[in-house]
């Protein structure tokens, strides 16, 4: 299947499949895959949240606990969007391992388990895309977030992994990796993260969230599904084992 000429981010008699896809990023993705045409699969563990999307998608909804089995997800699957995740916010002497685990099961494991459910029919069909939702924690770590950001390295590294394995049958995997975006997991994080400093939570965006951003404002979700969508695309078919940073300047610093 070819995209429509002159239409690059055409996905038309496609299906996704997207995780997290209730609210924040994975919301603003599943909507711009159902606006470029694509059949869009809604998944989250929040039921309410996942009926809403559908509804507004047009597409279909599960309400699906990452962390336990994901069998029962379609397999006919064309775009694959891993994005689901939490985050802990605590020094490593004090982190809960049960909440280390957690963090590992929702964004490692389960995108391990989603791909491999999915790739034998993109492979069949000699096309696919994964694109997974990493973070700028992929590639640097911050103090206070060790599960976090051993679970971004982990998922670029399983991205990598895919992407080579799934090259010589015309799917891509790739990373997306933003600084902090305005969604309900940062500005959940604000009183953790001023308990953790020591200081004012007016003061956390600042002072802590946006100190390496060079660009002083909160990515918008919108603006990370714009680049995901782009990666499913027909002008992306060579960008794979990539990752795409939309940090505010924070690693070119």
């Amino acid at each position: 299947m070819t995209s429509v000429p002159g239409h690059s981010d055409d996905l038309s008699g496609r299906t996704a499949l997207v995780t997290g896809a209730a609210g924040g990023i994975g919301r603003a993705v599943a909507v711009a895959l159902a606006a470029a045409g694509a059949k869009v699969h809604v998944v989250d563990r929040d039921a309410d949240g996942v009926a809403e999307v559908a509804r507004q998608v047009g597409g279909t909804g599960h309400a699906v606990d990452l962390t336990g089995d994901v069998s029962g997800l379609p397999t006919e699957v064309d775009v694959l969007v891993n994005n689901a995740g939490l985050q802990h916010v605590a020094p490593v002497h004090e982190f809960p391992p049960e909440r280390f685990e957690l963090l590992q099961r929702v964004m490692v494991t389960a995108p391990f388990l989603l791909a491999r459910h999915v790739l034998p029919h993109m492979y069949h069909r000699g096309w696919g895309r994964v694109v997974n939702l990493s973070s700028v924690h992929g590639t640097r770590a911050s103090a206070f977030k060790s599960a976090y950001v051993a679970a971004k390295h982990g998922l670029e590294g399983l991205s990598k992994v895919i992407a080579l394995e799934g090259a010589p049958h015309g799917v891509t995997s790739n990373c997306v990796s933003p600084g902090y975006v305005r969604t309900p997991l940062v500005e959940n994080q604000v009183a953790d993260q001023a308990r953790a400093h020591g200081i004012d939570p007016d003061r956390v965006l600042a002072d802590v969230l946006l100190a390496r951003h060079a660009i002083k404002q909160l990515v918008e979700p919108d603006e990370v599904a714009s680049v995901v969508r782009w990666l499913c695309g027909a002008h992306s078919g060579h960008v794979t084992g990539a990752s795409f940073t939309i940090d505010g300047g924070w690693t070119a610093q």
